[in-house]
């Protein structure tokens, strides 16, 4: 009786990129416009590094301009406005962090509480909508209302007793400013995540607290919190990650030298630097340290998360 041989089956190599290729070539074209979006706009432009470490002129090229080696870092931390732009940098995005995403994470617990279904959609719509309003359009109402005539100054003046004047000349008013418009304009949007992780809470854990004698406000710090925490921590990283990356257009369009000492960041101090006096070289220096100190604090916020919370990003 003759035996028949047992067939084996055919091993596909998936380490290989070219069967990986083969197998994922739809995924891969989906993919192509985006790989071909970042190389163009963020990864060709980074050879312009190189201008941080030349005396660069514009005429004479990458090629041409003399190499001076770190004197532009030099001149850009010897400058007496490194630490001021410095401090406005971190207040700036701090209070951003500690205060704005805390705030969207309140707003998405607050409307997860609310049942009415209408009414909850209603809100949120409400609360997206000033994220998709120019920033140009949101200057100039933030202008317009905290002149020395405007709707906010007169609030203050008539309840507070300050003096009349245009809030966007004095110094000490311009992070609470900058602040109170990040958050209208950015609680509702940064709380679509939040949402989004409430809903995938389960039920039946919610059911178990209540049968237990759990309140609702109880429910939300001993059931919702911890199930959402990953996706807090995750969040937290990424932030962490920009804190150097400050909303560049809207402080560019608010402020003006009177109040410079509070509101001139790293990037409005490039970009004046830079286009306003032609100092590209320094102005690439000041551009790659801010750069490389996010890109160290998103690895070292990583690095803690994953110790701390068993939750990282990569």
């Amino acid at each position: 009786m003759i035996k028949a041989k047992a067939i084996k089956p055919v091993k596909i190599d998936t380490r290989s990129w070219k069967n990986d290729l083969l197998m994922n070539k739809s995924i891969y074209l989906l993919f192509a416009p985006i790989l071909i979006y970042f190389i163009i706009f963020n990864y060709l432009p980074m050879f312009g590094l190189v201008m941080a470490f030349q005396d660069f002129n514009a005429t004479k090229g990458f090629f041409g301009s003399t190499f001076v080696g770190f004197q532009n870092f030099i001149d850009f931390f010897s400058n007496p406005s490194f630490l001021p732009i410095l401090r406005n940098t971190l207040a700036i995005s701090l209070l951003g962090l500690f205060v704005g995403m805390p705030l969207s994470i309140m707003f998405a617990l607050l409307l997860n509480e609310i049942h009415i279904e209408k009414f909850k959609k209603t809100v949120q719509t409400i609360s997206y909508l000033p994220y998709f309003v120019s920033t140009v359009v949101i200057a100039g109402l933030v202008i317009e209302f905290v002149s020395s005539n405007g709707i906010i100054t007169n609030l203050l003046v008539d309840v507070f007793g300050i003096k009349r004047q245009n809030l966007l000349t004095n110094p000490s008013y311009f992070w609470a400013i900058n602040l109170l418009t990040d958050v209208w304009q950015g609680m509702g949007y940064g709380a679509i995540i939040f949402i989004a992780a409430i809903t995938s809470v389960s039920s039946e854990h919610h059911e178990a607290a209540a049968i237990d004698g759990a309140n609702r406000l109880q429910r939300v710090i001993h059931v919702t919190l911890p199930a959402i925490r990953p996706t807090i921590v995750t969040m937290l990283v990424l932030r962490l990650g920009l804190i150097m990356t400050v909303g560049f257009d809207k402080i560019l369009l608010l402020y003006n030298p009177s109040i410079y000492s509070t509101a001139d960041v790293i990037s409005t101090h490039v970009m004046r630097m830079g286009i306003g006096k032609a100092q590209y070289g320094y102005s690439a220096a000041a551009g790659l340290f801010n750069s490389v100190v996010g890109t160290v604090l998103l690895i070292l916020s990583n690095a803690v998360s994953r110790k701390l919370a068993d939750t990282s990003v990569y």
